[in-house]
């Protein structure tokens, strides 16, 4: 019997060779992994000795060769495959033992150059594992050493089942689907033209989770790579393992706190921002933010996009949050935070906020939505007061906060800011007038002086005549209504000001 071996990760790769070679199975191998066998005092052949020929081009050419694909692609059962191998002098191949150029690890090397990426590209590595792989009734392909032991084991005492084969050439045709989807999107990433008509994803799991959205569901957490930012690439530096929900929850207070640019603590309760407020003492930001709504709050996620300090902490005390997350923790904050046993702290470190995804995707029946990620801040200067009254200096500084509040509240959303702070909010109802009301009835007495955002047009004026009737005084929303001219008139002759920015952000 005879293995080919070929791995740049060379972990195990000499305690497999041991066993096979106890088994009397000849090994054959390849440049640095020949070396690393023969210097362990095994007997192995390098593979120009199987092929007659020499490598080519610095190494690029070494197992394309019909003597070693020959011997893997052979049906066993095929009488006419077995003579054919006879009559070339062909053994065959009976195990393939192989992981790739590091690809991946280059692509996230900032120093990289094109000819860098370009030599990590394997060619003859992919073509040994899918010839494997397709051939697994009678090859057994490995791509994983954490496989070595355990099939070797099997292997050696014949107990190695068609299952198990077939699951090791389902793992290596994945090994290598995931290895082109990172260099299709390292090749298309300059020129970002479009939607391309086929897609595949680079995803590797990060973790099993307890079970997911509720007990009788599985599920797993999968970091996407090269790059695994944002929730997935956070220390954990305190408290139980996360849920599937906190995940949730966690990614969508992270994205609220940490797309503004001063001092911003989000609360998040089911995926809604139900308070948040900006201020330059993070612990004043967060008893702002807190206050929004303290029902909400209560079994909520906290993030912070500075820094928590002990007087932020200590801020929170009394108030029971499953997740906290910020770019970092000084040393009192944390000692302060980790008395908290079932508090889970993440920290998101540095840059976690500049590496969004530039596309999001959803599941429905039978496939995937793909969009661009709604990144986008529309400068002030672009917005249009449509109304006789001018907001105030203060009004626009709220209006501009609340306007961006909007982006991260279930559509139907509505937004009350008052100081740049949540003050209430309606979120996901079928119509507008209802997420209104919800609003003022979350704000009570408070929404008197509010600025509202709407983060789609009014398509009536009676959602702008009930925020009026509530003490709003200043209203920000896209405009484009068929009824555009009544909710203007209903503004006027309520005297409020009202800000129209062209631009939705609908969050489904």
């Amino acid at each position: 019997m005879k293995a080919v071996l070929s791995v740049y990760r060379k972990y195990g790769i000499v305690e497999l060779s041991k066993e096979l070679t106890k088994a009397g199975v000849e090994l054959v191998s390849t440049g640095g992994t020949f070396s690393k066998i023969a210097d362990a005092g095994i007997k192995v052949t390098q593979i120009s000795d199987l092929t007659g020929f020499p490598q080519l081009l610095g190494g690029r050419v070494k197992t394309l060769h019909p003597k070693v694909h020959a011997g893997i692609l052979a049906r066993r059962e095929s009488p006419e495959h077995m003579a054919e191998l006879a009559e070339h002098f062909i053994e065959p191949i009976d195990i393939v033992a192989v992981n790739l150029y590091p690809f991946e690890d280059t692509l996230q090397d900032p120093s990289a150059a094109l000819p860098d990426l370009l030599e990590n590209i394997d060619i003859g590595g992919p073509t040994l594992v899918r010839a494997a792989a397709k051939n697994f009734p009678s090859v057994v392909v490995l791509v994983d050493p954490q496989d070595y032991s355990w099939v070797a084991e099997h292997f050696i005492d014949g107990t190695l089942t068609l299952e198990h084969r077939r699951m090791l050439a389902a793992k290596a045709f994945q090994h290598v689907a995931l290895y082109d989807t990172l260099i299709t999107q390292w090749l298309a990433e300059p020129s970002r033209h479009g939607f391309s008509n086929e897609m595949t994803f680079a995803f590797r799991k990060s973790a099993d989770l307890r079970y997911g959205e509720n007990p009788h569901q599985g599920a797993a957490l999968y970091a996407s790579i090269p790059h695994s930012t944002g929730i997935v690439g956070a220390t954990q530096l305190h408290g139980k393992d996360l849920s599937f929900n906190n995940l949730l929850d966690a990614d969508a207070a992270w994205q609220a706190a940490s797309d503004f640019p001063q001092e911003t603590v989000a609360i998040v309760k089911h995926t809604n921002t139900c308070g948040i407020a900006a201020h330059p003492d993070l612990a004043e930001a967060y008893r702002r933010a807190h206050a929004g709504d303290p029902i909400s709050a209560y079994g909520g996620i906290v993030a912070f996009n500075r820094t928590v300090t002990a007087p932020a902490a200590e801020a929170m005390r009394g108030v029971f949050y499953e997740v906290v997350i910020a770019p970092d923790f000084d040393d009192n904050a944390l000692l302060i935070l980790q008395k908290r046993r079932g508090l889970r702290i993440l920290k998101m470190g540095d840059g976690s906020r500049d590496h969004r995804h530039n596309r999001s995707f959803r599941p429905v029946s039978g496939g995937i939505l793909l969009q661009d990620t709604d990144r986008m801040i529309e400068e002030s200067s672009s917005w249009s007061v449509i109304t006789s009254k001018q907001p105030t200096p203060q009004q626009f500084d709220d209006l501009a906060f609340a306007w961006r509040v909007a982006k991260h509240i279930k559509s139907n959303a509505i937004v009350l800011v008052k100081e740049k702070a949540l003050i209430g909010m309606g979120a996901g109802q079928p119509n507008r007038l209802t997420s209104v009301h919800l609003a003022l009835k979350t704000a009570g007495d408070r929404a008197k002086g509010c600025v509202l955002a709407s983060d789609a047009f009014f398509p009536f004026a009676d959602g702008v005549e009930l925020a009026v009737a509530g003490g709003i005084e200043a209203v920000i929303q896209p405009g484009g209504s068929i009824r555009d001219s009544e909710v203007v008139s209903a503004a006027n002759s309520a005297g409020i000001s009202m800000v129209t920015t062209g631009v939705r952000h609908f969050l489904h």
